[in-house]
């Protein structure tokens, strides 16, 4: 299959530290011929971290994209009725996000591209980093898991010991399993070592 022509939403939520993973599998779509459509939180907009400031972010995935961010719920629910996508991305998905999309709510610019994509029966493929995803965000994520037309960038414990609870998506693997989405599957194994990613 090739992502020549496919247009692909992909959302950023306020996982900061994720960015860095992030912003080379964006231009890795772009290379594979994708027309990707940027959606930010209201957090990735509003939010300057030591992994840097909000807008230079956004600066930089408008660069590589060579589109605007969709920034509002307004600007994002066209993304089902008027500008279909083929699949929807979220990664860095924190557990907030996660937590939200579990339970149905629409309340940032990506929520409501996720849920107007699946309005569409296309897939949204989640990049999760969320520190109690084996804590109280577990029940959240095990819905997602048995909701269809959901697909998982494998993930992992990124440090079992000092935070037990905290699973991450290896984000290399995410072009990877947007290929497997776009044929209605689940790239294996789903459950990984994410704190070995520096090995792979």
């Amino acid at each position: 299959m090739s992502l020549k022509g496919k247009r692909i939403g992909f959302g950023l939520t306020g996982s900061h530290c994720t960015y860095d993973a992030v912003m080379p599998e964006i231009e890795k779509l772009v290379n594979l011929g994708a027309e990707v459509l940027p959606v930010v939180s209201y957090t990735v907009q509003s939010t300057d971290t030591r992994f840097g400031d909000g807008a230079d972010w956004i600066k930089r995935i408008e660069e590589i994209t060579g589109n605007a961010v969709i920034n509002t719920i307004v600007k994002a629910e066209p993304l089902g009725p008027k500008i279909p996508l083929d699949c929807m991305v979220i990664a860095p998905c924190t557990g907030n996000s996660m937590s939200k999309l579990a339970n149905a709510l629409t309340e940032s610019p990506i929520l409501m591209a996720a849920k107007a994509t699946l309005r569409n029966h296309k897939p949204v493929v989640l990049g999760i980093s969320t520190n109690d995803a084996l804590g109280l965000n577990g029940v959240n994520l095990m819905t997602l898991m048995a909701t269809k037309n959901f697909y998982f960038i494998p993930y992992g414990q990124d440090d079992p010991v000092k935070k037990p609870n905290s699973m991450v998506a290896r984000m290399s693997l995410l072009t990877d399993t947007v290929y497997a989405a776009l044929e209605g599957r689940q790239l294996q194994p789903v459950i990984i070592e994410k704190f070995r990613d520096s090995e792979n």
